[in-house]
């Protein structure tokens, strides 16, 4: 059944109008994003399809754009259009984290970096410069590939921390195999960083590896 055949009070848009956004199923969202559907879907029918597809609404959202563009009755102008619906969300939620959150615990840091680094399909390095108060004062990606001992150079990170007249630091990367678990490039680099920072007293106080929805602070492993 089209959507316009449906009755009106049906329809996700009139229901999210008169119920909310919360009342809608992810395939009723998702088709209000979709508005149209293909030859024998409706907008509700094809994003219901996509999602099974793909796995999950998740799995939907962070697909590349050559594996999005191959489901029937999307293409890149919707990758596009999705891909800045997600970047708006994840602005969104950093807005509440910076601003309520001071880094002084692995939780708060972790809740941070998850909405920075879950879901990303590659590797990134980043760093998160901190004042006295370990309030954020900047964060940057240092490094975007396979991570080793020699990928970031300390000299660099140096030079960054003292450009931002930062106190502390906070190292983190994300693992896309989903696996949590410190390499020994991890350690090293670290361990590397640390050492340079500390000779022109700024201190290391963590490095967060997300994977998925875990995170693992190498703080609490005892690793620093």
């Amino acid at each position: 059944m089209q959507l316009m055949a449906m009755p009106k009070m049906q329809r996700p848009r009139e229901r999210l109008l008169s119920n909310g956004a919360s009342a809608l199923s992810d395939a009723e969202l998702l088709a209000i994003f979709l508005r149209t559907g293909v030859a024998g879907m409706n907008a509700i029918e094809l994003a219901q399809s996509l999602i099974d597809q793909s796995g999950s609404l998740q799995e939907l959202m962070n697909v590349p754009c050559s594996e999005f563009c191959q489901y029937k009755g999307v293409g890149e102008a919707k990758y596009v259009q999705l891909q800045a619906v997600m970047e708006l969300s994840r602005r969104y939620l950093l807005e509440d984290v910076v601003r309520d959150a001071q880094f002084g615990s692995p939780q708060a840091v972790s809740d941070y970096l998850k909405i920075q680094l879950k879901g990303l399909h590659h590797e990134v390095f980043m760093a998160l410069f901190l004042d006295n108060q370990n309030r954020l004062i900047r964060d940057e990606v240092l490094f975007s590939g396979t991570i080793n001992a020699a990928s970031v150079y300390p000299r660099e990170v140096v030079k960054a921390a003292l450009k931002y007249n930062a106190a502390a630091l906070i190292f983190a990367h994300n693992h896309p195999s989903g696996v949590a678990e410190p390499s020994e490039a991890d350690r090293l680099i670290t361990n590397k960083l640390q050492r340079a920072l500390a000779l022109v007293d700024i201190q290391v106080h963590d490095h967060l590896i997300v994977a998925g929805s875990c995170c693992l602070s190498f703080a609490q492993r005892g690793l620093l």
